[in-house]
């Protein structure tokens, strides 16, 4: 199982006596950065991690340590263990882990996280952090989606003002904002970046595959019923069996979309790149020769179906140069490309 954010909230959401360990913030070198949440129940560690190792086992302690007590603990792991120390962490920085055994009691807020997710609504999770006596903290949560963020006047007397929401949203990375008597830990949950794969085939399949375990969204399309079936591809978050033009024209506009033409063919990859090309998206692939390429490039511009700068944007042919053979290595190639794009980094054949 690929443990997201959100196969985090599902796990939250249906089991019982968990601890929830959470990154809060973190300073010089570490394992993990804030958000990053490890759950624990008697047993030891569910799912998730919090950086493994050292860190990793004083949080399980201290998880253990909640569970009898049922007090939420904020807690600091120092990373600068002596070199010559075989059990100690030498990263050299220091994390702040929120433990909370009373996680349960955000159930609620959970689901309702878990359903904007799902529905791709994106919102903030926010967790209100109140120190007690004796070391312990109360912990208090809430779920606000964008469309209810507060309008700019209304938020001064709010826990966190709008601005710092949509701050937080646009990074898409955690933040923790103190106050004078509190702090709040804000999580931004956002739909995973939509994978929409043209082709059902080996390739297709195999793209699949490796986009699940990278955190998309997974939508392969195809006009063969035989293909095109959870069966077949049971990676894929969405299987549809229909024409393949008008289902990549049927997938809402999203700067988060990535497309990857893999067809069984000339006639069905370019129909597919003409339903695609000159969209919104962060990334659109076609397999092929540099030959079949070249061919295809001067059709769509001689007719007039894309211009230069829409062209330049086709990443053709399709993932990085590891003079891949196989189905398996070319889905590599592809997935690797994929990951490349979505980190922000120039890549071969687009930026």
């Amino acid at each position: 199982m690929k443990y997201s954010f959100p196969k985090l909230l599902e796990v939250l959401i249906k089991d019982k006596g968990l601890v929830l360990a959470t990154i809060v913030e973190a300073s010089g070198s570490t394992p993990q950065v804030p958000g990053a949440m490890a759950i624990f129940a008697a047993h030891g560690l569910v799912a998730g991690t919090v950086g493994g190792g050292l860190v990793e086992g004083r949080a399980q302690e201290t998880a253990l340590e909640a569970l009898k007590d049922k007090r939420a603990r904020l807690v600091e792991f120092r990373l600068d263990a002596d070199p010559d120390d075989q059990e100690g962490a030498i990263c050299g920085g220091t994390v702040s882990v929120l433990v909370d055994p009373l996680v349960m009691d955000a159930r609620p807020v959970f689901e309702r996280a878990l359903q904007g997710f799902r529905k791709r609504r994106p919102g903030v999770l926010l967790t209100m952090i109140r120190p007690l006596e004796g070391g312990f903290v109360h912990a208090a949560r809430d779920w606000l989606a964008e469309s209810d963020f507060p309008e700019p006047s209304q938020s001064p007397g709010r826990l966190v003002q709008e601005p710092e929401l949509a701050d937080v949203l646009a990074s898409g990375k955690p933040r923790l904002f103190k106050r004078e008597d509190f702090s709040v830990f804000a999580e931004p949950v956002c739909p995973l970046p939509r994978l929409i794969i043209a082709g059902a085939g080996h390739v297709g399949k195999a793209v699949a595959h490796l986009g699940g375990l990278l955190d998309f969204e997974v939508t392969v399309i195809d006009d063969r019923a035989e293909f095109a079936n959870k069966d077949n591809i049971p990676d894929a978050d969405t299987v549809i069996v229909g024409d393949i033009a008008a289902a990549v024209r049927g997938i809402p506009d999203s700067p988060e979309n990535y497309f990857v033409i893999v067809t069984r063919g000339h006639r069905h990859d370019a129909e597919a790149l003409r339903a695609s090309i000159g969209r919104a998206a962060a990334y659109l692939g076609l397999i092929g020769s540099r030959t079949k390429i070249a061919l295809v490039r001067r059709e769509f511009l001689e007719k007039g179906w894309a211009t230069e700068e829409e062209w330049e944007r086709v990443r053709a042919p399709i993932g990085l140069e590891i003079r891949s053979k196989t189905v398996e290595e070319i889905a590599v190639s592809i997935a690797a490309e994929l990951v490349l794009v979505r980190a922000g980094l120039k890549g071969p054949g687009g930026s």
